[in-house]
C-alpha cells in the first residue's frame, strides 16, 4: 500500500498582478493584469504531488470567510486529501504578489488562519502523520509546530522534509532532526546568518555549515543553475536546471519539493529524484499562477524523454 505524503503548510489565496517591473520602494507602476489563484507554499506542494500521481492529505486552516470553502475546494478538486484541513475563527491566508516581464516576482504573505495552526490542532491528524511516506512543511505555519512536527517525525521514524522559507534562524534541535532541508540562495544566508557572523557563505560552504548542524541531507536550490545535493561523506553534486522559458517564478521551489519527495518515495535515487523534481520546477515556471501551473506526470515523463533525445542529439 501506498505511504501517503503529508503535507503540513500555508494554504493561501494568491492575489496577482503583472507589472512591466516589480515597483520599487515608493514607486507606482501600472499593472498589465490581476488574477486570483489558489496557493501557499504548502496547498502548492500538496498539489503538485496529487498531479503527479500520488497520495496527499493536507493539513492545515482556512478562515471562516469566503475565501476558506473556495480553498478547501480547489485542494480537493486536485486531488488532495483535505480531511485535516481545519477552519477556524480568522481570515484565510493571502499572498500579494507582484511578477515582473521576466517571470520575477516578489511576495508579501498574510498568515490569517495559517498562523492558527498550531500543535494542538494536529492532533486528530496523528493517525495520518505516523503512517506517512514523507512529510513536508515550511515556515508558513507557527515554528512551534514545525518544531513538534520535527520530533514527531523523528519519533516515528518517518522522513521530514523542510522548505525553510520564509526564512529565519531555526534552533539546532530542530536542525538536527530534518531529513532534508532545501534553501534556496537567500533563505540559506538568512538560516546561517548569526552563526557566520553576517559573512556570505559560499554554497560549498553553506551546505557544510548546515550538515555540521546536523542536518541529515541538504539540497540547496540554485534557481537557473540548479541545485547542490550535500550528504555526509559524500561528494557534493551539482544538478544543472533545465533551459526554458519563464512565464512565473511563484511556485517553482513548490514544485521541486514535491517532485523531489515523489522521486524519493518511488524508490528513485538522490540523483534521480533531484532530475525529476529539477523538471517538475522547470515545467511549473512556463505557466501562470501556482498551482495551475503544476505538471502532471505525464508532462514530466514527455519532457525528460525530450530532454534526453535533445542532449543525445548534441
Amino acid at each position: 500500500m501506498q505511504k501517503p505524503i503529508v503535507v503540513v503548510g500555508s494554504i493561501n489565496l494568491d492575489l496577482v498582478a503583472r507589472a512591466d517591473h516589480i515597483p520599487q520602494v515608493g514607486e507606482t507602476v501600472i499593472g498589465r493584469s490581476f488574477n486570483t489563484f489558489f496557493g501557499g507554499k504548502g496547498a502548492n506542494q500538496a498539489v503538485a504531488a496529487a498531479k503527479l500521481g500520488y497520495a496527499v492529505s493536507m493539513v492545515g486552516n482556512v478562515g471562516t470567510d469566503a475565501f476558506g470553502a473556495q480553498l478547501r475546494k480547489g485542494l480537493s478538486d486536485a486531488g488532495v486529501d483535505t480531511t485535516h484541513v481545519n477552519t477556524v475563527e480568522n481570515s484565510s491566508g493571502t499572498a500579494l504578489i507582484t511578477i515582473g516581464s521576466r517571470g520575477e516576482n516578489s511576495i508579501v504573505v498574510v498568515p490569517g488562519a495559517n498562523g492558527d495552526l498550531t500543535p494542538k490542532l494536529l492532533e486528530n491528524a496523528k493517525p495520518i502523520l505516523q503512517g506517512a511516506g514523507f512529510i513536508l512543511a515550511q515556515l508558513e505555519i507557527p515554528l512551534e509546530t514545525v518544531e513538534y512536527l520535527s520530533q514527531f517525525a523523528e519519533r516515528h521514524s518517518v522522513p521530514f522534509m523542510l522548505d525553510p522559507a520564509p526564512a529565519c534562524e531555526l534552533p539546532d534541535s530542530l536542525l538536527r532532526r530534518l531529513s532534508w532541508i532545501t534553501p534556496n540562495e537567500t533563505e540559506t544566508q538568512q538560516l546561517l546568518r548569526s552563526r557566520s557572523m553576517n559573512q556570505t557563505l559560499t554554497r560549498d560552504e553553506a551546505a557544510d555549515e548546515l550538515l555540521a548542524l546536523g542536518v541529515q541531507n541538504v539540497l540547496l536550490k540554485l534557481g537557473s543553475r540548479g541545485c547542490l545535493i550535500a550528504q555526509p561523506s559524500k561528494p557534493k553534486e551539482l544538478i544543472p536546471a533545465f533551459a526554458v522559458e519563464a512565464v512565473d517564478t511563484t511556485a517553482a521551489g513548490d514544485a521541486f519539493n514535491a517532485g523531489l519527495a515523489v522521486g524519493f518515495l518511488r524508490r528513485s535515487s538522490v540523483h534521480a529524484s533531484a532530475i525529476f523534481a529539477s523538471a517538475v520546477a522547470a515545467l511549473s515556471v512556463t505557466r501562470a499562477g501556482a498551482q495551475p501551473s503544476m505538471p502532471s506526470a505525464d508532462e514530466v515523463e514527455q519532457f525528460l524523454r525530450k530532454q534526453s533525445s535533445t542532449s543525445n542529439r548534441g
